[in-house]
């Protein structure tokens, strides 16, 4: 079975509630039809009723009277959930009828319910930019306690099964933060190990990747992993990571005892962690095009929940993929 394979099992064993705020575009709604015929998550669509039930007509899909559909500008919480954000963001100045507004805004709705216990996690993205997506969410749900930063994670599936883990690796940040900080870097280290954990139920051997092994050159950026290297062992002691490597020396393993000799990571690594947006962007690009891996996200990671972000290009396939993930990540929550 492969590894989308196993996460949709675990996302069928134990259904969670996932919030889709773009309840009546089209790809939305066909994958939500599947992601309730196959048993992924119990759908809660956000949309006109009227127009939910006349697309899902027009599309003869046969699962969709299944869903919950919360019409956005009334609906029995609304009151409940205007008081919550009046709370959330009074020290910003939020007022009662600016809230009002906003929560008739599916992408603030949906961090509500989540915020509120009502919906484990949320898809989007599908017909909104990936600001508009991520904003209510930074100011409701915020990211995880003693975490700062939220980065993307993707899970690359190699058809060279000699690399990673059986051909699985890991690679992050490849979607969300330019230059982190030394510190920043670290938690997405750590952050990335426990998405590792909980979504691919492997343990993570983590490459702190650079330009040098192990002082090979000097320079203030590969400072900033040596120093991030350091940091993250001491956030989570229970994680196998090593750096600064090289990324042959991260990953092939008579380069790993040549480069850096005593490293249980050299040549053994199964998750990458790129010093910046850029090398992580385009590295996996690169893999996806030039190794024909498959390319599986951005995870987001570090929100406090399950808030996953879609490339407006997605297809269906795309979004049920990332509900099973939400869903699995809710489980590991």
């Amino acid at each position: 079975m492969d590894i989308l394979n196993k996460i949709k099992a675990r996302a069928s064993e134990n259904k969670k509630r996932i919030v889709l705020p773009e309840g009546t575009e089209e790809r939305t709604l066909r994958a939500a039809d599947e992601v309730i015929e196959k048993g992924l998550a119990d759908i809660i669509l956000l949309g006109d009723p009227k127009q939910i039930e006349e697309e899902s007509r027009r599309l003869v899909l046969k699962n969709i009277s299944r869903a919950q559909v919360l019409d956005p500008k009334k609906h029995p919480q609304k009151d409940e959930y205007i008081d919550l954000l009046v709370e959330l963001r009074k020290a910003k100045g939020m007022t009662r009828e600016e809230a009002s507004k906003l929560v008739e805004n599916p992408l603030y709705l949906a961090v509500l319910m989540i915020k509120s216990g009502d919906a484990d996690g949320e898809v989007a993205g599908a017909d909104n930019a990936t600001g508009d997506v991520l904003r209510p969410a930074f100011q409701i749900v915020k990211t995880k306690p003693g975490i700062s930063v939220v980065s993307g994670a993707f899970i690359m599936i190699l058809q060279d099964k000699n690399f990673g883990e059986n051909g699985i690796m890991v690679f992050a940040d490849g979607a969300v933060h330019p230059n982190p900080t030394a510190e920043e870097l670290a938690e997405i280290a750590v952050t990335t190990g426990q998405t590792t954990r909980n979504l691919l139920s492997f343990e993570p051997r983590i490459a702190m990747l650079s330009f040098s092994t192990k002082g090979s050159a000097k320079h203030e950026m590969v400072d900033k992993v040596v120093k991030a290297t350091d940091l993250a062992k001491e956030k989570d002691p229970s994680l196998h990571l090593d750096g600064e490597l090289q990324v042959d020396a991260a990953l092939i393993p008579e380069i790993g005892r040549k480069k850096a000799p005593g490293s249980d990571i050299a040549g053994n690594a199964n998750v990458f962690i790129f010093p910046s947006l850029e090398t992580g962007n385009i590295a996996y690009k690169l893999v996806q095009r030039l190794a024909h891996a498959e390319a599986v996200g951005p995870v987001l990671q570090g929100m406090a929940a399950p808030i996953n972000d879609l490339s407006r290009g997605c297809s269906v396939n795309d979004i049920v993929n990332l509900v099973a993930i939400t869903a699995t990540q809710a489980m590991g929550k």
